[in-house]
């Protein structure tokens, strides 16, 4: 989280505008502050990537204003009235609280609430550090988990934040000044100075890359790892394929749905006092974006025919590439898969997305010279990767399920499930 160095402040330009009155409506000329949203239950977060639209310019009611990060999604938030932004009080890649202003527009009134996108809120709502019964002392989730992997005593730290909120940055800054590291962490493994010499070059992490990173080693940090792999022959599948216009993923998807009803043990979660069976199956699909990776959720996958989980998985994929996923979009996922064939790779090792307890991996699916009734023949054929939580499932039991998924794309009767 990083602290503000200044406001943005313009005039709105008059030309079409009256300061006080609307020429053409006759509606009250009004400020009106724009809050980070809430983009999700568990988001108590958002960092402000770009402002669309720069201090001082025109902006239509639902025109693009800004686009946000949390952990969980990168998005474009809508204007939820039409004017100027007259102030840009946070400034791009910035990390503040939601429920913090951090803009102000003039404009026609807003008519309420705008639902989509989140729900971004435009009145007026205190930043949590400004709240009754709160301050310096309340501490949002990512500074108190940053705070008990690095051993940094809260108590200790001097909040910059609204209302002296201590950030990220403030937990950071104080280890940076008292030359704390990681635990776990051996003198040799420190990163590496910041300045660059000659010949190299600094790219500053992105919230999303930053996001990802600390994801991907916590999940090595809390699943033990293992990793099987399948080959299969997709030649059964092949002409209801084609002349369907279909790509493998929803033939993939199917045979993974009905592999869990097999093994509903694969659709679980670990928990503190047992394990926890998933009745429903949402399915997250992996998408590569220019700066990371997206996994939205086809929910009930199991319920749902090939043809419109082709669909769903083409308007997720779309929407997570153009900005325009909403955050429950990629919530609440019970497995994942990821098509790292599409570039490529025959085979991957992917890492287990938390808390679920596996993720399977497509590669590329290519021509082979294989043995069909002792004779050789040519079949496209494909190999699965599945990595799974050892603490959950042992070795056999991922195999089992595995044969099963294998079985199902190698049938040749897909008609009933388009």
């Amino acid at each position: 989280m990083l602290r503000t160095q200044g406001r943005a402040s313009v005039l709105s330009p008059r030309s079409r505008w009256d300061k006080e009155k609307n020429a053409e409506t006759g509606k009250e000329f009004v400020p009106t502050d724009i809050i980070m949203p809430q983009l999700g239950e568990s988001i108590a977060e958002g960092t402000i990537v770009k402002w669309l639209i720069p201090p001082g310019g025109r902006v239509e009611k639902d025109q693009s204003l800004l686009e946000v990060e949390t952990d969980k999604v990168s998005l474009e938030v809508p204007s939820p009235t039409a004017g100027f932004l007259t102030e840009v009080l946070v400034q791009e890649g910035e990390t503040v609280p939601v429920g913090t202003v951090i803009a102000r527009l003039e404009g026609q009134p807003p008519t309420g609430v705008v639902s989509r996108v989140g729900g971004v809120v435009v009145r007026h709502m205190a930043p949590p550090g400004d709240r009754p019964g709160e301050g310096a002392e309340h501490y949002s989730p990512a500074v108190r988990q940053l705070a008990k992997e690095r051993g940094v005593d809260l108590s200790q730290v001097t909040g910059t934040g609204a209302g002296g909120r201590v950030t990220k940055k403030d937990v950071l800054d104080a280890i940076a000044q008292s030359g704390l590291r990681l635990k776990h962490e051996a003198p040799q493994e420190q990163a590496a100075t910041e300045s660059a010499s000659a010949g190299e070059e600094i790219i500053p992490f992105s919230p999303m890359r930053k996001t990802i990173a600390e994801r991907m080693v916590k999940s090595q940090q809390t699943s033990a790892h293992v990793v099987t792999f399948f080959e299969v022959d997709l030649s059964g599948l092949a002409k209801v394929r084609e002349a369907r216009g279909l790509t493998y993923l929803p033939f993939v998807i199917n045979a993974v749905t009905r592999a869990i009803k097999d093994f509903p043990i694969l659709n679980s979660t670990w928990g503190e006092q047992g394990i926890i069976l998933k009745k429903d199956i949402h399915i997250g699909i992996a998408v590569a974006l220019d700066d990371g990776l997206l996994v939205p959720v086809v929910r009930n996958a199991e319920k749902k025919g090939l043809t419109p989980l082709a669909k769903e998985v083409a308007d997720l994929a779309d929407r997570a590439r153009t900005k325009r996923l909403t955050p429950e979009e990629v919530q609440g996922g019970t497995f994942t898969i990821t098509n790292h064939g599409g570039t490529g790779s025959l085979f991957s090792t992917p890492i287990i997305s938390q808390p679920q307890i596996a993720i399977l991996g497509v590669g590329k699916v290519q021509k082979r010279p294989v043995i069909r009734d002792d004779a050789i023949a040519i079949r496209p054929m494909c190999y699965l990767s599945l990595s799974f939580d050892h603490r959950v499932i042992d070795g056999a039991t991922a195999d089992q399920f595995m044969g099963k998924v294998k079985e199902y794309l190698e049938q040749s009767q897909w008609e009933t499930y388009l």
